[in-house]
């Protein structure tokens, strides 16, 4: 019996260790043939470069990310800060920095071709050919948006301040492994354009494509990123992490409905006030600063947008709790 208990225990040990080994000596699958790099070169202008100063600073929020974090106090006071790489989020998966995006030729996306900068925003590509993480939600945005956003950061001061690589925890590495991450899949009627309207239409777009509303008021696994709620219906955690003093933060549900959605409690004058008057908590992830620059044609969209969201019921208790159990 004991040779039995043995040779059980030696196979699974074995087994074990494969299964670490080969999870330790995966690489990324490299889609580098299934999404070629093109030979974009943006020709920038003075509404290129306008408008994609107004999305990165604005409803894109990519300094909410791409700003170190000793700077972000700055940012939300109104100072255009160079955006030379920002935190280390710690979830599952691993620790992520976001990258230096200044457009200096060692550190910083001057590295990069047009056509590997859009296919990272379009598809989730990095420049070697993998699939990232979903943390650059842009797939859907409009091309000439996109363009716009590429020849605002490459009119920018080049910075060289390298940034520390992402560090996979073993989760993270077996994701990878198993091909969990995937290109990001644009649907089928992303626009070469959009029309600056204040239309339902063009605030599904803010709200879908740009500004990724859905993304943080929407529950998700995040160990894989995928969506398991119900699109607006809030829910998804945030913290307590390296970022957030100690909190948690739930997002609130953003559809009409009468019981649990805020969208049910506000004018849109109420919801525009409520947007332009900023954080209330200290660390919450949602970026204020961005959100209260927004153009106010923008936010009426937006919220005439959100008011047409299907309504879940989804009760969301509280959205900030102070060193939870």
């Amino acid at each position: 019996m004991k040779k039995v208990l043995l040779a059980v225990f030696t196979v699974v040990l074995v087994a074990i260790l494969g299964f670490v080994l080969f999870v330790n000596a995966s690489t990324p699958k490299n889609y580098n043939q299934e999404y070629p790099i093109s030979d974009l070169k943006v020709e920038p202008d003075s509404a290129r470069l306008a408008r994609g100063e107004y999305l990165v600073y604005g409803p894109a929020h990519c300094g909410h990310c791409h700003v170190p974090v000793d700077k972000l106090e700055a940012l939300e006071s109104g100072e255009k800060v160079p955006m030379t790489g920002g935190f280390g989020l710690e979830i599952p998966p691993g620790v992520f920095y976001a990258p230096n995006i200044t457009p200096d030729k060692e550190t910083g996306i001057g590295r990069y071709t047009d056509g590997e900068l859009y296919r990272m925003m379009r598809y989730n590509i990095t420049p070697s050919g993998h699939a990232a993480f979903d943390f650059m939600p842009f797939i859907n945005m409009a091309d000439e948006d996109i363009y716009s956003i590429i020849a605002f950061l490459r009119a920018q001061k080049p910075i060289k301040h390298m940034m520390q690589p992402i560090e996979l925890s073993f989760l993270g590495k077996m994701i990878y492994a198993f091909d969990g991450i995937k290109p990001g899949k644009p649907d089928k009627d992303v626009p070469k354009t959009i029309e600056e309207i204040e239309s339902i239409a063009y605030g599904k777009y803010m709200a879908y494509a740009v500004a990724n509303c859905r993304g943080c008021h929407t529950n998700r696994d995040l160990k894989t990123g995928e969506y398991i709620g119900e699109e607006y219906a809030g829910g998804l955690v945030f913290g307590p992490d390296n970022l957030s003093g100690g909190w948690q933060f739930i997002t609130p549900n953003l559809t009409n409905d009468a019981e649990t959605g805020i969208m049910a409690k506000w004018t849109e004058d109420q919801f525009i006030e409520r947007m332009r008057s900023g954080r209330v908590h200290q660390y919450s992830p949602m970026p204020w600063l961005a959100v209260a620059d927004m153009k106010e044609g923008d936010l009426r969209a937006v919220y005439r947008y959100l008011k047409t969201v299907k309504p879940v019921k989804n009760k969301i208790d509280e959205t900030a709790i102070e060193n939870p159990e």
